[in-house]
């Protein structure tokens, strides 16, 4: 009873304990499930912002390359007017009134912010700003590196701020002429309308030079800074082209993150993380670069992805109730198996008695089973001993006869054919204690040709004397794992059924039919006798189950419990005329 309180406060105690530690677990679960949602969300708002970095790139690059290719075409046509070449070879100081009013109204078509024409030694002799009071007609921009280079490469683009405007531009100039008629064609591209194309979003957006320097973008204040510290000695060399004009060229906080992420300092001050982007202009040295936020991304699927965690969460929460639940009633099961198995414990030894004394009753039943089946050899038997005995007495008293006559040559010839008589009766004999005694129980190779011979010994005489055709077909000499004696019993067993089964039919035929399938051995009996009762078809191997008047319905049943303890089988086939009944002994090949 002690023992037995203790087992009933264990499982509430294991049940306190579980409670606890599955609380414990539970809220660790649902804090690295938050944790693990949180980093899907950051990842995944990374990936997404950095494939509309990618596409905002393209379509900002794809607006200032048309832009370009636009203004790109002026210098070249220009540079094929007559009014051009002409004004290069007049003399210094004549007005070119006419090229200047074409210039103006070119400019004003294609919104360019200023087109001009130097002579041989940079001065500007047209303009399309002729006659306001910025004008650029008179001015020398000899020092400029776009004259220098159109005059030395035939055409040239360089960006950097007016000297009389201070409007910073794309200035594209291209050669115009022979010397000494020779001179350059600008046209000067201000990026207004790519910058007002820019506008709209609100997303970073810039382009710079070789150097880093922020030429065009979308944010106030951004223009002119760098995105890297510039060399000294390449400062000085913009400071004496006036490429920048005073600018300070301060460079810009960015702060590299790693996976294409950059921290940029938004318009409150504060840093911001961005996917960034790259794509190169086709202008020497450009690169374009776009900046997509991820925070607002990453706020939409953090939202999404706590939403699916919570809903998990509440999930989960009946799972580990019934989980609970089960654990408690399997513990009380538990205590209830153990009080049980006290009481198995006591009565295994009975059982396993019990069990041996049932294996020992059923050999017994099988052996006397075989004992009452001799009483049915009994008859072949004396026939069979009877004919050798009869003839013994024959040649015994002719031998005698011969003995006399002094024959000793046919007293010899009789004397070897009684000692063959009587080989023949000890085998009649031997056979008969075999089938009688018990069988070892141990499975062995064994020959079912052996055992079909020997069968076949016990039943010849009632099958001569009965008038059955026998039939064997297939290769009996087959070695087989099995008890040989007990295989014997089994097979007289079921010839005596068949015969019984013959004794009233008609046409009398018994087959044996032999055959091999891999390593599974087949004997088909087949018989045409009266057929297995309806009644009792689906009942033939259950004990006391009989259609004999005398019989005990027990040997069908042992035979199948002894081919299967040699891992065979004994079953009933389905036939076609003219058999009514098939049984199969299913054997493994040795």
């Amino acid at each position: 009873m002690h023992a037995s309180g203790e087992l009933a406060r264990g499982p509430s105690r294991a049940a306190n304990r579980r409670l606890l530690l599955g609380g414990l677990a539970y809220l660790a679960l649902v804090v690295t499930a938050l944790l693990a949602s949180d980093r899907w969300a950051q990842d995944r708002a990374a990936t997404q912002a950095g494939r509309l970095a990618e596409s905002a790139a393209a379509a900002r690059a794809s607006l200032l390359v048309s832009e370009l290719q636009k203004y790109r075409l002026l210098p070249v046509v220009l540079g094929e007017y007559p009014e051009v070449h002409a004004a290069l070879s007049a003399p210094v100081g004549t007005k070119i009134s006419q090229l200047d009013a074409k210039l103006s109204q070119l400019g004003a078509m294609i919104g360019s912010s200023a087109i001009y024409l130097l002579d041989a030694d940079g001065r500007t002799i047209a303009a399309s700003n002729a006659g306001q009071p910025n004008t650029f007609v008179g001015q020398n921009y000899h020092f400029r590196p776009y004259f220098t280079l159109a005059k030395a490469r035939g055409a040239a683009e360089f960006f950097g701020l007016g000297t009389i405007s201070g409007q910073p531009g794309l200035y594209m100039a291209r050669h115009v002429g022979t010397a000494p008629g020779d001179g350059v064609i600008v046209v000067k591209f201000a990026f207004s309308s790519v910058e007002r194309g820019w506008a709209s979003a609100t997303e970073p957006a810039f382009v710079t030079d070789e150097s880093g320097v922020v030429l065009i973008t979308n944010q106030p204040g951004w223009q002119f800074r760098t995105t890297r510290s510039l060399p000294a000695e390449r400062l000085s060399i913009m400071r004496k082209m006036r490429q920048f004009g005073d600018a300070p060229l301060l460079p810009l906080r960015i702060e590299t993150m790693g996976s294409g992420l950059v921290a940029l300092a938004s318009r409150e001050g504060r840093p911001e993380l961005y996917a960034h982007a790259e794509l190169g202009v086709p202008v020497a040295g450009w690169t374009l670069h776009a900046f997509e936020p991820v925070r607002p991304l990453q706020a939409a699927l953090l939202s999404t992805a706590r939403l699916a965690t919570l809903f998990f969460a509440i999930l989960l929460l009946p799972i580990l109730y019934f989980w609970l639940r089960a654990r408690e009633r399997f513990d009380n099961a538990a205590v209830a198996r153990v009080l049980l198995e006290e009481q198995v414990m006591l009565r295994t030894e009975q059982l396993e008695n019990t069990q041996t004394r049932f294996r020992e009753a059923r050999e017994e039943l099988a052996h006397a089973n075989r004992l009452g089946s001799i009483g049915q050899i009994t008859a072949a038997v004396a026939h069979e001993v009877n004919q050798p005995a009869a003839a013994i007495r024959s040649f015994a008293e002719n031998g005698s006869e011969m003995l006399r006559r002094g024959d000793y040559e046919g007293v010899g010839a009789n004397l070897a054919t009684i000692s063959d008589l009587t080989g023949r009766i000890g085998s009649i004999t031997a056979e008969l204690r075999t089938y009688a005694r018990r069988g070892s129980g141990k499975v062995r190779v064994a020959s079912l040709d052996r055992a079909i011979d020997g069968a076949l010994l016990f039943t010849g005489h009632r099958l001569r004397v009965s008038g059955i055709e026998l039939e064997r077909t297939g290769d009996p000499v087959i070695g087989v794992l099995a008890d040989p004696i007990r295989l014997e019993q089994v097979l007289v067993n079921l010839l005596h059924n068949a015969l019984d089964a013959l004794a009233e039919a008609k046409q009398r035929r018994l087959l044996l039919a032999v055959s091999r399938d891999g390593t599974t051995i087949d004997l088909v009996l087949s018989d045409t006798g009266v057929g297995i009762d309806p009644a009792i078809a689906d009942h033939l191997f259950t004990p006391f189950i009989t259609s004999k008047p005398d019989g005990l319905g027990l040997g069908l049943g042992i035979a199948r419990d002894i081919l299967r303890e040699f891992g065979g089988e004994l079953d009933v086939l389905p036939v076609e005329a003219p058999w009514t009944t098939a049984f199969r002994v299913r054997l493994r090949q040795a």
